[in-house]
């Protein structure tokens, strides 16, 4: 009988195991440590007023569903390891909506917006319930009639994660039953036999590479612990700068026009994103003081490590083994901004040039992938904590982060309210200047989160147009209008 009875006990322990606790993954553990606490901001604007009447609904049959963590908490076991543990959801404690003063226009309710969802982004969530909540504005702003702000930290996941986890809860408008589509990544091909001419080819691409690897491997050391970009207009480097007020605005631009001048230079996308961003910088800081205007300057670029051609369900994503695993799984590159010299002054073209140089090179390296393995056998030798205060180091000693990731190309809807627009933003950074860009039905939308009363979001919101207006131009020899 006492046998039984402990075989009973000891079923129902195993159980309780298996059920409500998962290891957290290293990064997770990184970003959500005694140095770093690091959320993701999504925002969706919706084209009708918000009724938030099945909010609880939603959230209770899509939302919690989509992944445990999003009904865990993250507790520390007897031998000091991190968990997922499993707790009941009071769902009431993640969903917040603010009351504003009523019948002022949409003009008026943007500051009102503007500085809430720089308070939310400030606050920390609490670490005694799942790591998520939801904000519902009602009252119309100049962009959408309502805005729902999901607060996400990034212990859940990565942007490829959680933007996966988003979209599984919206559908289609146009055809609910259709599934959303994403632009594809066209991904390299093996050839099968392969000339002398090519090996040789080959043999210079791989001693090229080996060379790149080990200077982007070297010099990311270096920026990660000794060197440290100067103050600048866009980095103020004081210590605890992400425990400061953020203030965060956007800017939209066409596709079609980033692809015509894609098309008319010969170069990628993302040269052109990427050259339209670094001049647009240069020209803030000139604008703010000539001698700053070329000061060194590095930017942290996110890169997503998986070898996939788009996104993939949450189903697939969160199953053993899964090519598109549920996670972190990315790295981080530090790129060097271009100066802004006289030729490229008379010539903004150069920058989108430079941009394509560096990232050709930057393909080339292996560099994430060994500063992977340097976290990893950090955290093994000396422990999560001190792997977070390196990773910490690497953000402080850049000037800006700069992550993207792929939306969907028809419009959506939540609940039936069709969704306008959507931008997210990555807080909690220990930088001055944060940048983020999120492609949805032919339009790009880059946010930008500055340093409050340090950088002027305003000015640098017009930069960035101008550096647009000015590269499209001279490639594309007309004016250019941003939508």
């Amino acid at each position: 009988m006492t046998s039984a009875t402990q075989e009973t006990k000891f079923m129902e322990f195993k159980q309780e195991e298996e059920i409500i606790v998962e290891p957290v993954s290293p990064t997770g553990q990184y970003f959500n440590s005694s140095v770093l606490s690091i959320c993701v901001l999504g925002v969706l604007e919706s084209e009708i007023p918000i009724d938030d009447s099945p909010t609880m609904t939603l959230l209770q049959d899509v939302f919690l569903p989509i992944n445990p963590r999003f009904s865990s908490i993250m507790v520390t076991d007897k031998n000091g390891g991190k968990q997922w543990k499993r707790v009941a959801v009071k769902l009431k404690n993640h969903v917040n909506v603010p009351n504003f003063p009523t019948g002022l226009s949409p003009k008026s309710y943007d500051k009102y917006f503007n500085d809430y969802i720089s308070r939310v982004a400030l606050e920390p969530l609490p670490q005694n319930q799942p790591l998520w909540e939801i904000h519902v504005i009602k009252y119309p702003t100049s962009n959408a009639a309502g805005n729902l702000i999901f607060k996400l930290h990034h212990a859940l996941g990565d942007g490829f994660s959680l933007m996966g986890a988003l979209l599984s809860c919206l559908q289609r408008v146009d055809n609910p039953s259709l599934p959303l589509t994403f632009p594809s990544l066209q991904l390299p091909s093996k050839p099968e036999i392969m000339s002398k001419s090519k090996k040789g080819i080959v043999a210079k691409s791989l001693v090229s590479s080996i060379f790149n690897t080990m200077s982007d491997f070297g010099w990311s050391l270096l920026k990660s612990s000794l060197v440290e970009d100067v103050q600048s207009p866009i980095r103020s480097g004081e210590d605890g700068v992400e425990f400061k007020p953020t203030t965060l605005s956007t800017m939209t631009f066409s596709l079609d026009r980033i692809k015509q001048i894609k098309s008319r230079l010969g170069v990628t996308i993302n040269d052109v994103i990427t050259g339209i961003i670094f001049y647009g910088i240069r020209l803030y800081m000139q604008a703010v003081g000539d001698e700053a205007a070329n000061s060194h300057s590095t930017a942290l670029v996110l890169l997503n490590t998986r070898i996939v051609g788009g996104y993939k369900s949450v189903k697939e994503m969160v199953k053993p083994n899964a090519e598109s695993p549920w996670g972190n799984q990315f790295g981080f590159l530090h790129v060097s901004m271009p100066e802004l010299t006289k030729a490229a002054v008379s010539n903004p073209l150069q920058f989108v040039e430079k941009a394509q140089q560096i990232i050709k090179k930057k393909r080339s390296s292996l560099a994430v992938n060994l500063t992977g393995r340097l976290l990893e056998a950090l955290r093994k030798l000396r422990g999560p904590e001190v792997t977070a205060k390196y990773i910490h180091s690497t953000l402080k000693n850049s000037s800006m982060t700069i992550s993207n990731v792929i939306g969907p190309v028809e419009k959506m809807a939540l609940a039936n309210h069709p969704i306008k627009g959507l931008y997210f933003m990555v807080v909690g950074v220990p930088q001055s200047l944060t940048i983020t860009m999120v492609s949805y039905t032919g339009q790009l939308r880059i946010a930008v989160g500055t340093e409050k009363d340090f950088i002027d979001p305003q000015k640098f919101r017009s930069c960035i147009e101008n550096s647009f207006e000015m590269i499209y131009e001279y490639s594309c020899g007309k004016p250019s209008r941003t939508n």
